[in-house]
């Protein structure tokens, strides 16, 4: 099917709309290229911290997360729950990170078992007030579109639910930051279970950026198997098979996210969030483009180019 122009004009509008708020996520290892990404990456955007590889301890994630703040970025540290040693150090670091101006963290559960201190959840951090009393205003959490193979679909509902209503009681504003995924079918599914549930929190959809697959399977490897790498390696197979209805690119996706409906209600898929997996420079001067409006739709609607 082929677009008119006008059609192209209203949909590149709608992307424009969608992805004004994108946000990315970088890595203790992109800590070297911080100064190059902010010659490319646009100022204010929210850029996640990534709590990744057994060497990287949260001082790290929020060192750097105060350096990407200083250079003019939204800057989001992950708080993974099952690292923390103890509740006093988990405050501490917060100290730190709101002191130099963070005002947002991404709380996930983590994947190390047992746990190294006093949480084993992300309700656990909320409950314990360490989020709240630290002064830090917004809090990312996980979800899973595509479901969780370490927790059953029923406890994801009522965590999202319990976080939800800790959001009411207590005023800290809370978005959901999801796992990536290549299947839009999946996601527009997960969404219309979002409002069937009754969850209002606003989403943050995981999108793979545009990095190489060698790039992507190195970034698996760095990480181990986690979440993320979890993800990546059930899906590999759909970059061959090319399976019906897969999303193979991030404009592909992108795309296949809006004409299901995101952005506008009743969905609860507010913007996207690209997920660099070691191509952060590639993905930085990508979300410019997109960002600028710097690129040209394909006639068809369904995937488009950055202009050279």
């Amino acid at each position: 099917m082929t677009l008119s122009a006008a059609e192209l004009a209203a949909l590149k509008q709608r992307v424009s709309e969608f992805a004004r708020n994108t946000s990315t996520e970088i890595s203790a290892a992109d800590e070297k290229l911080l100064d190059e990404l902010a010659g490319v990456l646009p100022k204010g955007m929210t850029v996640y911290v990534a709590h990744t590889g057994k060497e990287v301890e949260l001082p790290d994630v929020i060192r750097i997360a105060t350096k990407v703040q200083k250079l003019g970025y939204r800057a989001s540290p992950h708080i993974a729950a099952r690292r923390q040693r103890s509740e006093q150090e988990l405050r501490d670091n917060l100290k730190v990170a709101v002191d130099a101006g963070v005002e947002q963290v991404l709380l996930i559960a983590g994947d190390l078992n047992p746990p190294a201190g006093p949480f084993d959840s992300s309700m656990a951090v909320l409950e314990s007030g360490a989020i709240i009393e630290s002064g830090i205003e917004y809090a990312g959490v996980a979800g899973h579109p595509e479901g969780n193979p370490n927790c059953p679909d029923d406890m994801l509902w009522k965590a999202l639910a319990f976080k939800q209503d800790y959001m009411k009681r207590t005023g800290l504003k809370i978005h959901v930051a999801t796992q990536f995924s290549f299947n839009p079918k999946a996601v527009a599914e997960w969404d219309a279970q979002l409002q069937a549930h009754g969850i209002d929190l606003p989403v943050h959809m995981g999108i793979a950026g545009p990095t190489p697959l060698a790039k992507l399977l190195k970034y698996a490897a760095f990480c181990g198997i986690g979440a993320s790498a979890g993800a990546l390696f059930k899906n590999l197979g759909n970059f061959t098979k090319m399976a019906t209805g897969m999303a193979m690119t991030p404009d592909e996706m992108l795309l296949a996210l809006i004409n299901n409906g995101a952005g506008r209600a009743p969905s609860r898929i507010v913007q996207p969030h690209y997920f660099a997996f070691g191509g952060t420079m590639i993905t930085a001067q990508w979300l410019k483009d997109l960002v600028e409006g710097n690129f040209e739709l394909d006639p068809s609607g369904t995937k488009f180019l950055a202009k050279a």
